[in-house]
């Protein structure tokens, strides 16, 4: 059958409620949103709340991205595997559960362990959900529209998320903004038996490939954990080396295991496609660029320009309603121009809105230099979010559209742990054993530094897009 249809018994019941059911999906999408950015809001009020040094800090948001990079792939083909609507509600369970974990937490080790357990949640959640999307809508005008609803309900989740970060914490302390997840995701749960139509039961007499998924998650989680922890720990550190031959191995072995498994965790013969290939080299480029620079925005505007929690969430509206406008874009440019042309237009302005950024970056300059080149960034990352899984999950068997998925955002969440290591280190060259207004003037410029290499990264994911196929996607 035709990827572009559904199967005649999905699709019936599906039709009856397909606008209620990507509300669902978008709605799933918007709750990671809102946490993704009203945890940047909080993090000074965390940092000295819980005892963080200014280097774990970043933990907060690594520890989230390791235990998700570490487990997508498991998740993925767990939505193929045992039910989609399965997963996307063991997904929300766990984030409603580490999220109040979190809400409790008294240690920087209790709080990175609910992040580690918000991440997992999340590595079952989004690949259920964005399989669920590519399944019940069909390739070209209609998927792109439902992608663009569903990237944008992230957008608006974000602008949220960075007004309630800045409230939440001014008025009830930065708890808040880990219990706020907790109605948002039992909401999603008992949305998901209503709406969503039972998984099929064909999905259950098959297995898991156990040995590939035992060596996927630990090679994974160690990789992005020596990424992480590198720059602190030191490249050459015991910890670090180890980590590494560890996964190098594990990987290694996952590898051997799928080439010769019957029914692999993720089969290779998947990256023929070559849309799946360059979507997941563009995934990880994207957050390894795109996807940290909220963590310097947040580290700009409160310890460069002084501004408070609440200040700091106004000024997040700016970039997040940039990238809420590019995920309504994405979809009808793609559908208009294809997915190659809207991705290489986009990521050529991405760069030059980036680079316009970094130029207005300064100890002393104002909030208004810096909104060109912040509208013009968050903008093209926008269009470029919607369009990059529109790309890579073209081609796929529906069978195989949670593995997918997961493999694109296995790309993005180790993308994320690569990036914000590399430019987080390139930010803190010349800030060491400096204080006051010195420390000040030297966390701006190793800011700027780090944005333009940034830009010069979202210039090179420019040849990457130039590998997907022409016009992937048609109406």
């Amino acid at each position: 059958m035709p990827s572009s249809t559904l199967a005649a018994d999905v699709r019936a019941p599906v039709r009856r409620n397909l606008q209620l059911i990507l509300a669902l999906l978008a709605f799933a999408h918007f709750i990671i949103g809102i946490d993704y950015n009203i945890m940047f809001v909080a993090l000074p009020d965390i940092a000295s709340g819980v005892g963080f040094s200014a280097q774990t800090l970043q933990w907060v948001v690594s520890g989230y991205t390791v235990a998700f990079g570490g487990f997508l792939l498991f998740g993925g083909r767990a939505a193929d595997l045992f039910g989609r609507r399965r997963m996307f509600v063991f997904g929300l369970f766990l984030y409603a559960a580490s999220s109040l974990l979190g809400g409790l937490a008294t240690t920087p080790t209790m709080l990175v362990v609910a992040r580690a357990g918000q991440g997992i949640g999340g590595a079952f959640l989004t690949p259920a959900t964005l399989s669920l999307v590519t399944t019940t809508f069909a390739e070209g005008r209609e998927r792109n529209r439902a992608l663009a609803i569903w990237a944008g309900a992230a957008g608006t989740g974000m602008v949220l998320g960075s007004l309630l970060g800045g409230v939440l914490t001014e008025l009830f302390g930065w708890a808040a903004v880990f219990y706020v997840n907790v109605p948002l995701a039992c909401t999603g749960m008992l949305l998901a038996y209503l709406l969503i139509p039972a998984d099929q039961e064909q999905m259950a007499g098959r297995k898991i490939d156990l040995p590939g998924a035992l060596t996927a998650t630990a090679g994974s989680t160690l990789l992005v954990f020596a990424l992480v922890q590198g720059p602190e720990s030191g490249w050459a550190s015991p910890t670090i080396l180890a980590s590494v031959a560890a996964a190098v191995v594990l990987l290694g072995a996952f590898l051997t295991i799928e080439a010769r498994s019957r029914e692999p965790l993720m089969p290779l013969r998947l990256f023929r496609n070559r849309n799946l290939s360059a979507g997941t080299v563009v995934t990880f480029m994207f957050m390894a660029t795109f996807g940290v620079l909220a963590y310097f925005f947040s580290i700009y505007f409160q310890n460069v320009q002084g501004y408070s929690a609440l200040r700091s969430g106004l000024a997040f509206v700016v970039p997040c309603a940039g990238v809420l406008v590019g995920t309504v874009l994405g979809g009808k440019l793609a559908t208009r121009f294809g997915v190659r042309a809207t991705l290489v237009g986009s990521l050529a302005l991405g760069a030059l809105g980036t680079i316009g950024f970094g130029l207005a970056v300064g100890p002393d300059g104002g909030f208004a230099e810096l909104v060109p080149g912040l509208v013009v960034l968050s903008l093209a990352q926008g269009i470029v979010f919607t369009t990059m899984y529109a790309a890579a999950t073209t081609g796929v068997a529906e069978q195989d559209q949670g593995i997918a998925s997961g493999i694109a955002t296995t790309g993005e969440q180790v993308g994320s742990a690569v990036g914000l290591a590399i430019l987080v280190a390139i930010a803190n060259i010349g800030t060491e054993g400096r204080t006051g207004e010195a420390l000040r003037v030297a966390t701006s410029d190793g800011l700027r530094t780090a944005v333009f290499a940034a830009a010069a990264g979202i210039a090179c994911m420019v040849l990457v897009a130039l590998r997907f196929k022409r016009n992937p996607v048609t109406s």
